[in-house]
């Protein structure tokens, strides 16, 4: 870590933040929108350094983990109508969601990871898996208490989504490796930020530990 990084940290501890809301007790792994409009190399959403599928493999270790050892695993995807009416504001602000219309191969999910029978998919048209979801009820309803947040992109679905998990009373706990986005620098920024504020930034091989080392009891599928 580079002295202006050691600045940065001090002068976020000293004024109160980088505090912790530690691991839950019945975690779940949440896979936003993991789906080939990132992965494919032709798509506008993918990008050019490999970030992308970097992430994807280390998302799909966890959901192999969480899977192992009990514990549930929810994807979300966006698809909208054609003609995009339900798109609102979020498509004219970013015309690239077009590849995220219902049929179009931008929504499909890659082989690994992909939903199992049985896993619930909560399809939404907004960056936070839980706006306008049945998200927080369905975590409720299976007795999650925290969430493992992984997938695409860091800057954009991940962060709100993490950041909406705290303000529904689930404990966010963001894989580093195991999100990705556009730039790197803009990855690593915000996931500073969310660890800063509002969620826990750990690493793959301490939330692999994690699902492996906590029992499954008291988890309804």
């Amino acid at each position: 870590m580079s002295r202006d990084e050691d600045s940065r940290d001090e002068d976020y501890v000293a004024a109160g933040f980088r505090g912790k809301v530690g691991y839950g007790s019945r975690p779940a792994v949440l896979v936003i929108d993991v789906v080939q409009a990132y992965l494919d190399p032709d798509s506008p959403l993918s990008d050019a350094g490999g970030r992308f599928e970097s992430a994807r493999k280390a998302a799909g270790q966890l959901v192999d983990a969480a899977r192992a050892a009990g514990h549930p695993v929810v994807f979300t995807c966006v698809r909208f109508q054609p003609g995009m009416a339900d798109a609102g504001l979020f498509g004219a602000k970013v015309p690239a969601l077009a590849a995220f219309v219902d049929g179009a191969p931008g929504g499909d999910f890659p082989p690994e990871p992909a939903p199992a029978p049985g896993e619930v998919v909560v399809t939404k048209q907004y960056a936070s898996a839980f706006f306008g979801t049945s998200l927080a009820s369905t975590l409720r309803t299976m007795g999650v208490d925290s969430v493992l947040v992984t997938g695409f992109s860091t800057s954009g679905c991940v962060r709100a989504s993490a950041t909406d998990a705290l303000q529904h009373g689930f404990k966010p706990i963001v894989v580093a490796e195991a999100c990705g986005d556009r730039d790197a620098v803009t990855h690593d920024h915000n996931l500073f930020d969310l660890d800063a504020k509002y969620a826990d930034v750990v690493s793959l091989d301490d939330a692999l530990d994690h699902l492996v080392t906590t029992p499954a009891e008291g988890v309804r599928p």
